[in-house]
């Protein structure tokens, strides 16, 4: 466990510290335009994980409502940078998701991952995740625009 990681929600001021830690943590380079959308989209939330002035981790999402339901919170992404891994800050951020759901009146929150993805799988159980015991079958739509 690292003693000295602080969490926060993300907001626009942290958008540099986000460009400067860019693919190492997230999936691709930080896009400003599509960064600012999801940091003032009051659905979309994200959690930092800093290792002083350095983002080490981080956990997103989006709650959701639908109207035969009651709200729930979708974790879309956990990631840390691969020297952070296995410290329990993948447990941490995603924790700290779930309490936060908890205020807009999720009384789920869910993700998905790979099965043969052991270190999150791990993270996910620490944070007090329970596997479902029926698999999912994942279906992806294509939408790309005509060209």
């Amino acid at each position: 466990m690292v003693e000295h990681i602080t969490l926060k929600l993300a907001t626009e001021a942290d958008l540099s510290a986000m460009v400067q830690v860019g693919d190492a943590l997230f999936d691709y380079p930080i896009k400003t335009n599509r960064a600012k959308e999801f940091l003032n989209d009051p659905r979309h939330h994200m959690v930092l994980a800093y290792d002083g002035a350095q983002i080490v981790g981080m956990a997103s999402g989006f709650h959701y409502v639908h109207p035969d339901k009651d709200p729930v919170f979708f974790i879309d992404e956990v990631s840390v940078l691969d020297e952070y891994q296995n410290k329990g800050i993948g447990r941490k951020v995603t924790r700290y998701l779930c309490d936060y759901a908890k205020q807009f009146d999720c009384e789920e929150a869910w993700l998905a991952t790979e099965r043969s993805n052991i270190a999150a799988r791990k993270a996910y159980t620490a944070a007090g995740g329970i596997e479902d015991k029926d698999p999912i079958v994942l279906i992806n739509f294509e939408l790309k625009k005509d060209e």
